[in-house]
């Protein structure tokens, strides 16, 4: 009896561990020089039937809906942004791999790295997971960078470019997949 029960406890924690869904943890900073690259936490993504799932555990922000992107290059470095340094100018722009140049917001056919508002309560804390149904494996953001902007997001580029989310005020390298 005991021998068949841990055979059925061994096949069970196996079955767990093929449901386990890939994720990857990303540290993310804040890039404004004041602050001197301070930790605001991470963001955890994981991949779900619904697209890729970005749960935060970020403290610090500014309340507020905020701009949440996947940029191209996986720096959080200084960098240009229309022709003058920025902080973390050096993520380039949107994740945009078919050239759309199209900032139309999750799943609308614009840029693959619209994602949906970052919510920050009345603390400062952002903690509301959002989907992407546009990325599906981490393999599409893996070697990128997420990026927090100042400003909210209209999905639209009026009447300010890129939905209106402004300066970059947090950032974080998205790197290798968790071992699970």
């Amino acid at each position: 009896m005991q021998r068949s029960t841990r055979l059925a406890l061994a096949l069970a924690a196996l079955g767990f561990s093929a449901m386990a869904h890939a994720q990857i943890t990303v540290p993310i900073h804040s890039v404004a020089s004041s602050d001197g690259n301070r930790s605001l936490g991470s963001v955890t993504i994981t991949e779900t039937p619904g697209g890729l799932q970005f749960t935060p555990a970020l403290q610090g922000l500014p309340p507020g809906q905020r701009g949440f992107h996947v940029h191209m290059n996986a720096s959080c470095d200084e960098g240009p942004v229309n022709g003058k340094p920025a902080p973390a100018g050096a993520a380039g722009g949107h994740l945009d791999p078919h050239g759309t140049n199209a900032h139309k917001g999750p799943n609308q056919g614009g840029h693959m790295g619209d994602l949906p508002a970052l919510e920050v309560d009345s603390s400062g804390a952002a903690l509301k997971p959002v989907v992407a149904p546009q990325l599906k494996k981490l393999a599409d953001v893996k070697g990128r960078s997420l990026m927090i902007h100042a400003g909210g997001d209209n999905y639209a580029d009026t009447p300010a470019p890129l939905g209106g989310g402004g300066g970059r005020i947090a950032c974080g390298v998205i790197g290798e997949p968790a071992a699970k």
